[in-house]
């Protein structure tokens, strides 16, 4: 009897227990995929194929002539059924009625990793279209590698998200020297990286700080805004940005230096090659090294197509053997530092497809390797405080010195924290009041 009434008692306590649970309870345990209530569906996905349309996949689904039709007309303003591409991914979520027949409620459309569109059925052939973005988390990291051939090829040995190789380069252009990178080069740095259902890498989202270490050299990057943007800085503040980019394109090789006495590939005869040849597979970008304005496009005899642009301090860039020109590129166009303006190639007298890209000063030609860099302006004297708030976190994080609690998590609005006077020794009298 006695364990009768243990047995009774504990089963009343779980269904009180149960009957408190609050509705937010019961709305966590739903299994919610792109604002849907999976549970009530059975799911499919798939991939969009070469030449498939998304009226083929719905018409394949039981949806009506009719209802693809309003769709194609409501989602016009909001996604138009054109810009479905193939390889990317859709779900359909569908239900049954009564009977077990199946009926198609929704396609969800993955525009890219983290975007998506949801495109609805509903009764009475009514449509409807809906834009969202998938729950994404943030997770902070900080990793160090020494360079072993490549900065890409370290950050895919250390199974580093590949676009923090993009956003390191992006953020060095100007002052480290891919083309340069030696065994033994190192680098550090802290990134936040996006991530999908906390286990699905969206990429990287933001640099908090480096380091880069080159030929015994160190180049810190701190991030600090200034004049409305975020941009890097060294520990001086000194800008990273200078007047020339370090190259005009990416992911390449040098295969030939400047020189006044080089072996022509084709001519086999000694004469001077006063440019920098980077080999690079046909129609690799092309970008212009700083602001300036197009002086010359079109055929340079054995430089093929050429495009040459003046900039501030009396240089002059240009950039030969191109298969193609950017769209807008024209005489008197003006460019900006890193704009698209061309496609590499090999026209003109070329063995293989390559830039050569060259730099004059008052009409002399100076080697693109060795031309000296000038800052952009620096921190200004109004921000030096904040600045060195932010750099002497950064560099403590770098170093591994900083409590989770004190890391710079925005750029914003920094507020510098005052000062905490020194504590007095133990019965020293206060200082009398003035």
């Amino acid at each position: 009897m006695k364990t009768l009434r243990i047995y009774l008692a504990a089963l009343l306590a779980l269904t009180a227990g149960a009957c408190g649970r609050t509705a937010s309870d019961a709305e966590t345990q739903r299994n919610i995929v792109y604002g849907i209530d999976a549970d009530a569906y059975r799911l499919e996905t798939g991939e969009i194929g070469k030449g498939e349309t998304l009226s083929k996949i719905l018409n394949n689904y039981g949806i009506t002539v009719r209802q693809i039709d309003r769709l194609d007309r409501s989602a016009k303003e909001i996604f138009p059924l054109r810009n479905i591409r193939a390889g990317h991914r859709y779900t359909v979520f569908i239900h049954e009625d009564s009977l077990y027949a199946p009926h198609l409620d929704y396609l969800v459309y993955e525009t890219d990793r983290t975007n998506y569109v949801v495109f609805g059925f509903h009764d009475g052939d009514s449509v409807s279209i809906r834009k969202d973005t998938k729950s994404t988390t943030l997770r902070r990291t900080q990793r160090s590698a020494v360079i072993s051939s490549s900065l890409w090829g370290s950050i895919m040995e250390q199974n580093l998200p590949y676009s923090l190789a993009a956003e390191m380069e992006n953020i060095y252009q100007w002052t480290v020297d891919f083309f340069g990178i030696q065994k033994g080069d190192s680098f550090t740095v802290i990134y936040d990286e996006r991530f999908i259902d906390d286990t699905v890498s969206a990429g990287v989202d933001r640099i908090w700080g480096a380091k880069f270490t080159q030929g015994g050299k160190e180049y810190y990057a701190i991030p600090f805004r200034q004049g409305g943007k975020i941009q890097y800085w060294e520990l001086d503040g000194t800008s990273l940005r200078k007047q020339l980019l370090k190259a005009p394109l990416k992911y390449t090789r040098i295969s030939s230096k400047f020189s006044y006495a080089r072996k022509h590939p084709v001519y086999k005869v000694y004469r001077p090659h006063t440019g920098v040849d980077y080999a690079a597979p046909k129609g690799t970008p092309v970008h212009a090294v700083a602001d300036g304005v197009v002086t010359f496009k079109g055929w340079g005899g054995g430089g093929g197509n050429t495009l040459k642009i003046k900039h501030a301090g009396n240089l002059v860039t240009g950039y030969l053997h191109l298969s193609g020109y950017a769209k807008g590129i024209s005489q008197g166009k003006r460019v900006s530092q890193g704009q698209l303006i061309g496609y590499v190639g090999s026209t003109g007298t070329s063995t293989g497809p390559h830039l050569d890209y060259r730099i004059w000063r008052n009409g002399t030609p100076i080697d693109p390797l060795k031309i000296p860099q000038k800052p952009a302006e620096p921190i200004a004297k109004k921000n030096r405080a904040a600045f060195e708030f932010v750099r002497d976190r950064i560099l403590a994080e770098l170093n591994g010195e900083l409590p989770e609690e004190e890391r710079i998590t925005q750029l914003d609005s920094i507020v510098i924290p005052a000062p905490v006077p020194p504590a007095q020794p133990a019965g020293a009298a206060a200082e009398p009041k003035k």
